[in-house]
This record gives structure tokens, C-alpha cells and sequence, in this order.
């Protein structure tokens, strides 16, 4: 259903059950997936791939240009993923000439106000609170959330089921499964309440524990850390997991527990 108020291109692919408001603006180059509600004085731009069932609110401004002045105008997509919910005056940039699309999983809640800048990876079931402002290039695993009115600095990753405490400024990579908080930022236990809730056994959480016991309380190096992980701590998925993300961290890993 599309009101004579909004301004649909042409050239737009927009499917069955689409609801767009009034006063929404849609370009050119622009798919947009059965049972999606775009709401009023929506923008999306250009390059825009938008999945099922998802939920545009008043203000927001899809698969804008990059604020980047390395991009010279190159052709680039934003995708976003089934049943994602994108509240009011969220901003989102298409991507660069880095990887050609800024990408939002399935599932996931961008609340008002969130930034999500070019070439950003974030991936399913995430939760950006109020405010959220990501450089470009960043990168978000599944089952994230990150607290309100936090910045995240350039190419920095945050892992899997990672709880980043409100107000915070990432500017070092936050391994998975772990809490985040204080400045600089630092490691605040494992995210044990978001992994029971996501149905981890007390047996698997006491494991992942155990491996930040050597990361982060034992006052070792994190390539020593890591060494001593592989070598007495039994392998499992969880534990490759924590072992392979600090050893690809490019930015380095947030600092560890101190009184």
C-alpha cells in the first residue's frame, strides 16, 4: 500500500505487502522485500537491498552517501537483513570502495538516533541502544548490544553475545562473550546473563570463564595468554573462537580487569 504523498522512483523494486507512509522518499536502485514498513518522511537512498518485514521509522535516512572523502561516488549497497527494526532518525551509509556495502543482519534493533557509518559489518539478533555512533568499518558479530550514546572507533570488532556498558568509547577490539565498561575500556566479567538467556549450560559459561581467567586476571601478555590456553585449556568451539579473534585483532584487544 503506497500513499499518493510519497515518492516512489520508477525504477525502485518494491514487493507485495509493502507499506510506505506519507512524505517517504524512495530512489532509484532501491529493493525492497515483501511485508517492510517504511514510515513517514523516510529517505533511502540509492543501493539500498532492504529484506522482509522490516520496520523504517519516522526520520530515518537508509543507504545514504558516505561521510568519507576517499569516495569518489563508486557504486555501493546497503543491505538489511529480515525483520530488523530501525527506529526513528537512524542514519546509515552505503558503503566504500573497501568492501562495497555496509551490511545489518536479521533480527537486530537500531534505536533512535543510532549512526552506522560506511563498510560497517553488523550481524544478527544485534541491539544498538539509543545513540550508537560507529565509524566506518566497523565490525559487529551476532547477539551484541551495545549501550546507549557509545562510540565506536574505526575498524574496531566487537565478538559474538558481547554487552558494551552505555556511554562507552571503543577504541580497542572486545573479544566475544565478554562485558565491557569504564574508560579506557576495560573487561568486566563474561556476559553471563545474556548467555543463559541465549541457552548456554552452566558448564559451557564456566568454560568460557576459564579462558578469560588466563586473558585478563592472570597478568600474562596477550600472545602468552593465549599459548597457555591452547595448552592446558581442553578445545572447543567457544574456546577457538576467543583464541582466533585476539590473534586477528588488528586494533588490539581492550585491557584487562584492575582494581
Amino acid at each position: 500500500m503506497n500513499q499518493p504523498l510519497a515518492y516512489i522512483h520508477p525504477q525502485a523494486k518494491i514487493a507485495r505487502n509493502v507499506v510506505i507512509e506519507p512524505f517517504a522518499v524512495i530512489h532509484a536502485n532501491v529493493t525492497i522485500d515483501e511485508g517492510t514498513w517504511v514510515g513517514p518522511n523516510v529517505t533511502i537512498f540509492e543501493g539500498a537491498r532492504i529484506g522482509k518485514n522490516v520496520k523504517i521509522y519516522p526520520g530515518a535516512s537508509i543507504s545514504s552517501v558516505p561521510q568519507d572523502l576517499k569516495y569518489k561516488g563508486e557504486e555501493t549497497e546497503t543491505y538489511i537483513g529480515d525483520n530488523t527494526v530501525i527506529r526513528e532518525y537512524v542514519t546509515i551509509s552505503r558503503g566504500t570502495d573497501d568492501k562495497f556495502k555496509t551490511t545489518i543482519g536479521k533480527n537486530c534493533l537500531l534505536m533512535a538516533y543510532v549512526h552506522v557509518a560506511h563498510d560497517c559489518e553488523i550481524g544478527n539478533h544485534c541491539i544498538l541502544v539509543n545513540a550508537v555512533q560507529l565509524a566506518g568499518h566497523v565490525s559487529i558479530d551476532d547477539h551484541a548490544i551495545i549501550g546507549g550514546s557509545s562510540a565506536i572507533h574505526q575498524f574496531v570488532k566487537v565478538g559474538a553475545h558481547v554487552m558494551v556498558s552505555g556511554g562507552s568509547l571503543v577504541r580497542k577490539d572486545v573479544p566475544p562473550y565478554t562485558k565491557a565498561a569504564r574508560e579506557p575500556l576495560t573487561y568486566c566479567g563474561i556476559n553471563s546473563i545474556g548467555l543463559r538467556r541465549r541457552g548456554f549450560s552452566s558448564e559451557k559459561i564456566n568454560e568460557i570463564q576459564e579462558v578469560y581467567r588466563y586473558l585478563f586476571l592472570k597478568g600474562l601478555n596477550n600472545s602468552k595468554a593465549v599459548d597457555l590456553v591452547e595448552l592446558e585449556l581442553s578445545p572447543s568451539k567457544e574456546r577457538d573462537e576467543i583464541i582466533n579473534f585476539i590473534r586477528n585483532s588488528d586494533r588490539g584487544v581492550m585491557k584487562g580487569y584492575s582494581y
